[in-house]
């Protein structure tokens, strides 16, 4: 994926200030409460979601066939183009888009499942990396 060390950094964002903010931390809890929580930007690429946005405008997609959370976000960006896209009738559908995604998400559009997996081998790396920096001094 084009923005996964950025989405990660962002879904390890929410994760700390989380995990700071609990006095007791259930971590069955701590992935359903993550992923929505905001998030830094949509994270789909401005091709990806231009191409999806200009065919849902079309009537030639049907998102029935994607996964909920994929769905949902489309949905999003696509409320936010069209009312863009009166405020701007000068941009394309390329750069609303691209205007659009960069703008924070409500949130992750992740599965708390797939935030654990994310989280965990993130955890993972932040370890590695602390005993690399240790053996170094």
């Amino acid at each position: 994926m084009e923005y996964s060390k950025e989405r990660m950094d962002d879904l390890m964002r929410a994760y700390d200030e989380y995990i700071s903010s609990c006095d007791y931390i259930r971590m069955s809890e701590v992935y359903k409460i993550i992923v929505n929580m905001p998030s830094r930007r949509f994270w789909v690429s401005d091709i990806r979601a231009a191409l999806i946005i200009s065919a849902m405008m079309r009537g030639k997609t049907d998102l029935s066939t994607m996964c909920p959370l994929k769905k949902e976000m489309y949905e999003e960006i696509y409320n936010r183009v069209f009312k863009l896209q009166e405020e701007c009738p000068e941009l394309t559908i390329s750069e609303l888009c691209a205007k659009v995604i960069a703008q924070p998400a409500p949130k992750f559009y992740l599965t708390p499942g797939s935030a654990k997996v994310m989280v965990c081998k993130a955890r993972k790396q932040r370890i590695q990396e602390k005993w690399k920096r240790l053996r170094l001094l």
